[in-house]
């Protein structure tokens, strides 16, 4: 096997490690960052910190990521589609972060996936794609908003007889704890998705055979390079998480956080599942809101949003189906 492609295709996984950082912290701190229960460079260092811890608490979703949605030949071919999928998805995740439009990573990665897979001619386990993939992109946000709106309603109801203005100050000390807790999900979650596809590099080029215990480098660098990309800010989706769905105070912004991680360690330790944390810290921030009332949300805002989560797959494919036909010509 060529060691340059294995390289090459392993530093572009890190890369879109390192995007889906500075994508996806605004999942983790926006709320905060916009209620003011952290300064942005507390949050981020908060976030990146947690990031790194979060992706040494488990391997299940990376084994679902690895062996359970497409089959990869070995030899160049294969490489060549590991390559395209990694292309389109940071294609994707690099336009949405430039519209400010908080879109799922994973869902571009998997949506790169299946469309590089299809257009290698590979197999495409759609069982797997369905079951991981498709069915909890449809759930985790009805959960989210539904949990949001929930523990949002038990907050209002716990606390109705506080002094407002004490209750918001220890919500905002709270909050610490509860962002703390996003970014150590989202560290478990969206680092063992690159781990996953690493070790399908390393499988390919016969380095690893599938089963095999993640090699703690691999760890190790894919949690470093998502902390990086966290630290480095994705200011653009953060604000419109932050603000533009709705105007956050500090029990909101720690009911959302709440139920965000909540959802995400239930997914990864329960089902190995790989959900999109953008998908329930979006819908949490929504079923949060809509406690105040339902106009209280902009629904303009959140459907722009939800229309960008229907896309993200089928336009991550075609950018990677396009990527593995210029690599199949180049030179496989």
């Amino acid at each position: 096997m060529d060691t340059f492609a294995l390289v090459v295709t392993i530093a572009v996984a890190l890369f879109f490690t390192y995007t889906n950082g500075f994508h996806d912290s605004a999942n983790a701190i926006a709320t905060s960052v916009s209620t003011r229960a952290l300064t942005p460079k507390a949050a981020l260092a908060m976030a990146a910190v947690m990031n790194l811890a979060g992706a040494f608490m488990g391997s299940g979703v990376a084994k679902t990521v690895s062996e359970g949605l497409i089959q990869t030949p070995t030899g160049s071919k294969g490489m060549g589609i590991l390559f395209a999928a990694l292309v389109g998805a940071i294609v994707w995740n690099l336009i949405t972060w430039y519209f400010g439009l908080p879109s799922s990573s994973s869902h571009a990665l998997f949506g790169g996936m299946v469309g590089a897979a299809l257009a290698g001619g590979t197999t495409v386990y759609w069982h797997g794609v369905l079951e991981k993939v498709v069915i909890p992109m449809f759930v985790s946000p009805v959960v989210g908003m539904l949990a949001g709106y929930l523990v949002m309603t038990a907050i209002l109801w716990i606390f109705r007889k506080a002094n407002p203005h004490k209750a918001k100050r220890g919500f905002r000390i709270a909050q610490t704890v509860s962002a703390a807790g996003m970014a150590l999900g989202h560290g478990l979650q969206d680092a063992q998705k690159t781990m996953g596809i690493v070790v399908m590099a390393l499988v390919i080029a016969d380095v690893e055979d599938y089963g095999d215990p993640i090699p703690i480098w691999v760890k190790v660098a894919c949690a470093v390079m998502l902390s990086l990309g966290t630290y480095a800010g994705g200011w653009r989706i953060m604000r419109t998480l932050g603000r533009k769905i709705i105007e956050l105070d500090p029990p909101q912004g720690f009911a959302a956080e709440t139920t965000g991680a909540s959802i995400m360690f239930t997914t990864a330790f329960l089902f190995k599942a790989p959900i999109s944390t953008t998908h329930v810290i979006t819908s949490a921030i929504m079923g949060v809101g809509a406690t105040k009332r339902v106009n209280a949300v902009r629904w303009g805002v959140a459907k722009n949003i939800i229309l960008g989560w229907f896309i993200t797959m089928p336009a991550a494919a075609l950018v990677a189906a396009a990527s593995f036909g210029i690599v199949n010509l180049a030179f496989l």
